[in-house]
């Protein structure tokens, strides 16, 4: 068994492993290659456009990550057409039809990015330029397989001219037009031509010699080869993003904590709301949470409120909910022996009750955020913690805000040996718990934008001059915004905060999502519409760090589903370098206040 991914970058362990294993195949199905297309892989993947090829990286790996293949393309995105510029698999490894699942991925990565064609290279299955019979037989045996999957020879041009006399075996070029149907115009060919030779062989080919190829491209349409034996070919399965699908992480055991109170707004339906909307989308891939020892959660969490909140739930009769209603403001030092009234020894409000479930609801919720945050290790760019009770009120030793434990918090701490991780809080409410858990230190940036705590919950915490302390002396961003805020006003914040996360320069980013700053949620006083929450998420997917979206707050169930769609779409567009979002802040009104092909003959 084995998976095809893309890999975004070398930010995370398993992208860097998997970027060397594609480097020693490289150079033992490529060695006469020119080496600096493998040596400056990492360069060109951060910086994608910088050689004026979008360069994207797939890789073929079995379930211990061994890399059994790759295929590694060029993206024009304004002319809309792609170079398959490698495909091979490792030295040793039987087929598998690993060659062939890269193809179908590059070929649909190809049309979710609005290619018009794909353009590849291949050695000649001429006997009279190929005189050797075992190349010749190798170089017939990959080209049917492409034909096999649509691909068909460009001909009578100049493209296979020796760029000096003495070169043999220069490369067909191959056309596929991506089920389209559409022919090669003369107009696009020359274009496209153009473009690689100047590009991908600007240090081999002479201005003359390029000239002449494109010249060459008379015809129109194009001429293409008509294959011996044509098969049909499968139609290209359509994908919405070129993206990974989003790790979604559901804490299916969510509703075992359901309070029947009046007034309380945390239900089960706001799972099912937001499933309802984000599940037709196709951008989302729904795994399977697994079960994290504690000590993850005493990482962050204080071990005596810990075993307290496991034993305080397990002690309440089931049905019923206890409430905190006594406060230790005199005597934090001897509270009282029974459980129930101990409560608010350990809880910052009076609307946060314990029962039964609430202790393992919340652990299930850590355990997805976790597993969420295994997806990211494992070089997934994108991943949904979709959980309830949220948990971004919960501080080092107190629970309140409908939040028991800090799902973000705890995620934070268990990427950190992998890199600087910065929390960014778009809930209505402030992040208290992640501003009290890391408020001394410097590994973890935490940043919130809320409503001010002059009215809004918890009132106490979230001020603009709350920077940190000691070590932790600017590393924490409060932006408290007033009462009525609609969205353009908002994206000036969203904007100073992401100028922030850029500078702290994190290896990951975790968004703590609260819907509630959506326009009639009950627990807040926002104007934030369906775009606005797209645009919010293409800002903060234009970041390209490996984020993962944690589910806080969001309380009005008639939109709240269209929302979290809206800031998907939103964030995977923004990550996928679709839109540029700095664009739309400027023409906003200002508010008042604040192996083959690839061989690359034409490269020996």
């Amino acid at each position: 068994m084995f998976r095809i991914r893309r890999i975004y970058d070398d930010a995370v362990r398993a992208n860097r492993e998997a970027i060397r294993q594609v480097g020693e195949i490289f150079k033992a199905r490529f060695a006469a290659a020119n080496s600096a297309e493998i040596d400056t892989l990492p360069e060109r993947l951060r910086n994608p456009l910088e050689a004026g090829f979008r360069t994207i990286l797939y890789v073929a790996e079995d379930q211990a990550q061994h890399i059994l293949g790759f295929a590694m393309v060029l993206h024009e995105p304004q002319q809309k057409f792609c170079l398959l510029d490698y495909l091979a698999s490792a030295s040793g490894v039987v087929s598998r039809g690993i060659g062939g699942a890269l193809l179908v991925r590059v070929r649909q990565d190809a049309v979710a990015l609005g290619a018009k064609g794909l353009y590849f290279e291949c050695l000649p299955d001429d006997p009279i330029r190929t005189p050797d019979p075992v190349m010749l037989k190798q170089n017939k045996s990959r080209i049917r397989f492409y034909e096999a999957y649509g691909a068909r020879v460009i001909i009578n041009t100049q493209y296979e001219a020796p760029i000096k006399p003495t070169d043999t075996g220069m490369p067909h070029l191959l056309y596929d037009d991506l089920g389209s149907g559409e022919p090669l115009r003369r107009a696009t060919a020359r274009q496209v031509v153009r473009t690689i030779l100047e590009r991908k062989y600007a240090y081999l080919c002479p201005p003359e010699y390029v000239d002449q190829v494109v010249r060459s491209f008379k015809d129109d349409p194009v001429l293409l080869r008509v294959p011996p034996r044509v098969a049909a070919v499968a139609p290209i399965r359509r994908r919405p993003t070129s993206l990974e699908p989003i790790a979604l992480l559901v804490n299916r055991k969510h509703d075992i904590h359901h309070v029947r109170e009046r007034g309380y707004v945390e239900a089960p339906v706001r799972i099912k709301s937001i499933l309802a909307e984000i599940e037709p989308t196709g951008l989302f891939q729904t795994l399977e949470a697994r079960s994290f020892a504690e000590r993850h959660i005493t990482a962050v969490h204080k071990r005596d409120f810990v075993d307290y909140l496991r034993r305080a739930c397990a002690s309440v009769a089931p049905g019923r909910s206890v409430y905190p209603y006594v406060f230790p403001i005199r005597n934090a030092a001897r509270p009282p022996r029974e459980l129930s009234v101990r409560a608010g020894y350990f809880c910052i409000d009076t609307f946060t009750p314990l029962n039964r479930n609430a202790y393992l609801a919340a652990k299930g919720a850590v355990d997805c955020t976790l597993s969420a945050a295994d997806e990211l290790l494992r070089g997934r760019p994108l991943a949904y913690s979709l959980v309830r009770p949220p948990g971004h009120h919960a501080e080092a030793r107190a629970f309140g805000g409908f939040c028991y434990f800090n799902n973000a918090a705890i995620a934070a701490q268990y990427l950190l040996p992998q890199g600087r991780v910065a929390i960014l809080d778009v809930d209505y409410h402030h992040g208290n718990g992640q501003q009290e858990i890391f408020y001394e230190r410097n590994d973890v940036l935490t940043v919130s934008i809320h409503g001010h705590p002059n009215f809004a919950y918890p009132y106490f915490s979230g001020f603009a001059g709350e920077r940190g302390a000691g070590a932790g002396r600017g590393f924490n961003l409060n932006l408290p915004l007033g009462e009525v805020l609609d969205g353009a006003q908002y994206r000036l914040a969203l904007d100073k905060a992401l100028t922030a996360v850029k500078k702290f320069a994190p290896s990951f980013l975790i968004v703590a999502l609260g819907l509630d700053t959506g326009k009639g949620d009950p627990t807040g006083s926002w104007l934030l519409a369906g775009k606005d929450f797209d645009l919010n998420g293409r800002m903060i997917g234009a970041l390209k760090l490996p984020t993962l979206v944690v589910q806080e707050g969001g309380y009005r169930t008639r939109t709240l589903g269209a929302n979290a769609r809206h800031f998907f779409e939103g964030l995977v567009a923004g990550r996928a370098g679709e839109i540029e979002p700095q664009r739309r802040i400027g023409h906003e009104p200002k508010p008042a206040g604040i192996a083959q092909p690839g061989i690359s003959q034409k490269g020996l």
